[in-house]
């Protein structure tokens, strides 16, 4: 039986990840680095200390530091967060569908925990969750289950009894080594990734999900798939 709901954040419930892309491209791009929508799709789902560090790597700089361009980059997604930042679609009546079903809601993100508050309250959906948990707290940050398994944790809910809701491949993966059940609702551009195989469904978007799927869930059914409606 599932005793609780963990939902990824950025691309999930909120349109978000066009939005970090461009603050990152304003931020690499003050320092001589021009990149693509390819190279900046590729860090999708990964922590934004991981993203600098390989964006480091790749082009290196002197100055600023790298943490310096983190807090750029923050400031230029806060910023943008406040003006352009909505849910997508299904986003709300999805989490409104499991609070009114009384289970403990979660946020399981890579994203700093000032991003989290700050995409939830453009929402107002704040309320809606008793646990906020960033990956910035973890050792490793997704594909690593660590956020996974702390949120589990805090929600003191075993994690195989976790139903865990991702938009990216990174973050799949550490669902699924977190031992929990899984949906994807990957974006377009990674919506015939073979890696998505290992979600139990996979959906083209939240508007999908109902009442039908909720409660081949809780019957303990091993595999939804196939899985597009």
């Amino acid at each position: 039986m599932i005793q609780a709901i963990i939902f990824d954040l950025d691309g999930l419930l909120v349109n978000s990840e066009p939005l970090w892309r461009r603050a990152e491209a304003v931020v690499f791009r003050s320092l001589g680095i021009d990149l693509n929508d390819e190279e900046l799709a590729a860090t999708t789902g990964i922590r934004l200390d991981e993203v600098v560090r390989i964006r480091h790597r790749e082009h290196p700089w002197s100055t600023p530091s790298l943490p310096d361009v983190e807090q750029a980059i923050l400031d230029e997604l806060e910023g943008l967060i406040r003006s352009d930042a909505g849910p997508t679609p299904g986003a709300v009546a999805t989490v409104r569908f499991f609070a009114e079903r009384g289970l403990p809601l979660a946020v399981a993100s890579s994203s700093p925990l000032r991003v989290i508050e700050a995409q939830l309250r453009k929402l107002a959906l704040l309320d809606a969750f008793a646990v906020l948990r960033s990956a910035e707290f973890e050792k490793l940050g997704k594909p690593y289950p660590g956020v996974y398994l702390s949120t589990a944790a805090s929600l003191n809910v075993e994690p195989r009894l976790c139903l865990a809701f991702e938009d990216s491949l990174p973050g799949l993966i550490a669902a699924k080594a977190a031992n929990m059940r899984a949906v994807a609702v990957p974006d377009r551009e990674f919506a015939a990734h073979p890696g998505l195989g290992v979600a139990d469904l996979v959906l083209p978007s939240l508007e999908h999900w109902n009442d039908a799927l909720w409660q081949r869930f809780r019957s303990g059914e091993k595999a939804l798939r196939p899985s597009n409606p």
